[in-house]
């Protein structure tokens, strides 16, 4: 087998391959046997006539797609590996030369990563980002923490507003039950908008022990559509009635709820990790405008198929996500009255820039013999052991050589991200005047 390359601007490449003879024959051989039970021949069983009478009476050519299929998928994945082409793209394939007893040709026209000059990356200036910490987020936390160590305490009075009953319902369209549509010692929170609009507001003033018939409309856009608009009753029993009790804000609290002694520890300790994310955040933002402004000086020609990828990606994680809530991707297109092509458009120019960013991070880790290490994939595969809560060898085990290589990119793009950070020149707006160099 021989091949040879032509490029064909920043992104493409023409592949040509020749084949020898005696493979294509290999595929016709494969191809009859496969095949041969579907052909009838005059006093021969199914399967049973030679290959000869089956191509004089069906044509030589009866046998060829299968063979050229077979040739094609024995050579290309070689030719690909061999060529060291970063190919990005599924091949258009064009038949050049096919016969019996001649060398098989073809050609395969396949997009690959761009080539392109890199623009300035070191020394880029950016301005320095802060978000200091507000002591608002500070209360935030602790009053998460307060909902978190509530107590529901039990009260005999009507239901009010932010109370939470527990109540058994079951409803009912033109006097069908509904399907799913029936609970026993069902926990409600008034005011929380669970249900359908109407049903809270009807339970505020009830009693416990009280039964209620309540009448409500389901909306035009429920998301079963045979409920959609229809008015229902539901029966309604009020079994309970609670209310939250917040723990006040005090060093016994400190104690219940952490592993410090003091309500200013604590304090301290949420404004640090508030600290951390606020600086993570900053960090992040300062990254893109460094990537932001290469990118503004490198012209990369991007492959179509590499932003359809990443597109790919972005809608598979929501139809995974929507699948976890017991919905498919395609009645929530329904639901929010948008087309596939049209879903996927708003993520388009997310993933040019996802696209352009890696690629320029990729080219400045080749130009800098940015590498990862042996110890640097070996803390890697013991965070991701960690994560999935397994023991290191076997993850490994379960680990393919791509998986593996996989891994070592993100770890080199990880590599570059810092690289170009370190050699910015982040620029702090302070009164003095002062640039700070990073």
């Amino acid at each position: 087998m021989e091949f040879k390359i032509e490029k064909k601007g920043t992104n493409k490449a023409i592949i040509e391959v020749e084949v020898e003879a005696e493979k294509f024959e290999e595929g016709l051989q494969k191809s009859y046997l496969k095949n041969a039970k579907y052909f009838k021949i005059p006093g021969f069983r199914p399967g049973k006539a030679p290959r000869s009478l089956i191509e004089r009476a069906y044509g030589e050519e009866v046998f060829y797609d299968d063979a050229i299929d077979y040739v094609l998928n024995e050579t290309y994945p070689k030719v690909i590996e061999e060529s060291k082409l970063e190919v990005v793209s599924k091949p258009e394939v064009d038949i050049v030369q096919v016969g019996k007893g001649k060398s098989f040709i073809y050609k395969a026209e396949v997009y690959v990563k761009p080539e392109f000059e890199l623009g300035q990356y070191k020394g880029i200036e950016i301005k320095k980002i802060e978000y200091p910490v507000a002591e608002e987020e500070v209360e935030h936390e602790l009053e998460h923490l307060r909902e978190e160590n509530a107590r529901f305490v039990p009260v005999e009075r009507e239901v009010m507003q932010g109370d939470i009953v527990t109540i058994d319902f079951e409803g009912f369209v033109d006097g069908e039950p509904i399907k799913g549509g029936a609970a026993q010692d069902y926990e409600l929170t008034i005011g929380s908008n669970a249900f359908i609009p109407g049903f809270e507001e009807q339970i505020i003033g009830m009693n416990k022990g009280e039964e209620k018939e309540i009448e409500v409309t389901f909306p035009e856009d429920y998301q079963e559509p045979s409920l959609a608009g229809k008015k229902a009753t539901f029966k309604v029993k009020v079994k309970d009635i609670k209310v939250k009790e917040l723990p006040e804000l005090d060093d016994e609290f400190a104690k219940d709820v952490s592993e410090f002694e003091t309500l200013e520890e604590l304090k301290a300790s949420i404004r640090n990790r508030i600290k951390e994310k606020n600086d993570q955040r900053a960090k992040d933002e300062m990254i893109d405008a460094i990537l932001e402004k290469i990118a503004q000086n490198t012209s990369i020609d991007i492959p179509e198929p590499m932003i359809e990828n990443q597109i790919n990606y972005y809608v598979e994680d929501v139809a995974r996500n929507l699948q976890y809530f017991g919905m498919t991707y395609e009645r929530y297109l329904q639901a929010i009255g948008k087309t596939d092509k049209e879903f996927r458009s708003q993520f388009r120019e997310r993933a040019e820039k996802a696209v352009r960013n890696n690629l320029i991070l990729e080219k400045i880790a080749k130009v800098e013999n940015i590498q990862a290490t042996d110890e640097e994939l070996q803390k890697e595969l013991e965070r991701l052991a960690k994560m999935y809560n397994l023991e290191v060898d076997k993850l490994k085990e379960r680990l393919s050589e791509d998986d593996i290589e996989y891994i070592k990119e993100g770890i080199i793009l990880n590599k570059a991200i810092d690289f170009i950070y370190e050699n910015a020149k982040i620029i702090s707006e302070e009164p003095q005047g002062e640039n700070q160099e990073n």
